[in-house]
């Protein structure tokens, strides 16, 4: 008998502290990282991909684990051996429109350190685009449009979106990636500007 795939969920985190405790680099990190895999990864896995030493990372993977962000994975077969994954696929967050004024600061933060690492995703890509194929310097978009749409308009458009994203998922696809396959950040933002 097989054991039943669990189906993973979007998390959507409202809580203050959960959104400290991820409010950091390293947490991030981990957390994308985890959400790509269905096995889950080690400390000294994780190390490697955040850049920390493998208790450094244990910290963090204990503290992700407390907010309810991770969870203990099953064993490989080696009984030392600690695994985690994602207690989720991914994760929303939302303090809620009437949040007070601790909840609102917590998300702040959380979204700044967000905007902090994709910022430096985008620098990282213009001080080596020069060096890369011609079809990936070619292919790759840095794009600012300012668009006229109603609420409606904008829910029409975040769907459409998502639902093009869906297909090229880094977790889906890992069993039959393309030849020449890269992992792509893509960051998608609407947001009303006044």
């Amino acid at each position: 008998m097989t054991e039943a795939r669990r189906e993973p969920r979007r998390v959507t985190i409202s809580d203050p502290q959960v959104m400290r405790a991820l409010a950091h680099p390293a947490r991030i990190s981990i957390m994308e990282y985890l959400s790509t895999l269905d096995g889950g990864a080690t400390a000294t896995e994780c190390a490697e991909i955040v850049g920390l030493s493998p208790s450094a990372t244990s910290y963090h993977l204990r503290e992700l684990a407390r907010s309810g962000l991770v969870e203990q994975a099953a064993s490989r077969g080696d009984a030392r051996e600690r695994v985690w994954r994602s207690a989720g696929r991914g994760y929303f967050v939302d303090a809620g429109q009437a949040a007070g004024p601790e909840a609102r600061a917590a998300e702040v933060a959380l979204v700044e350190a967000h905007l902090a690492r994709d910022a430096e995703r985008t620098r990282d890509w213009f001080r080596r685009a020069g060096d890369e194929p011609p079809e990936w310097y070619e292919t790759a978009l840095f794009s600012d449009t300012v668009l006229l749409l109603t609420a409606a308009d904008l829910a029409e458009l975040n769907e459409k979106v998502l639902a093009l994203f869906a297909p090229y998922r880094q977790r889906d696809r890992r069993g039959d990636a393309p030849a020449g396959a890269r992992l792509v950040a893509a960051q998608y933002k609407v947001l009303p500007l006044s």
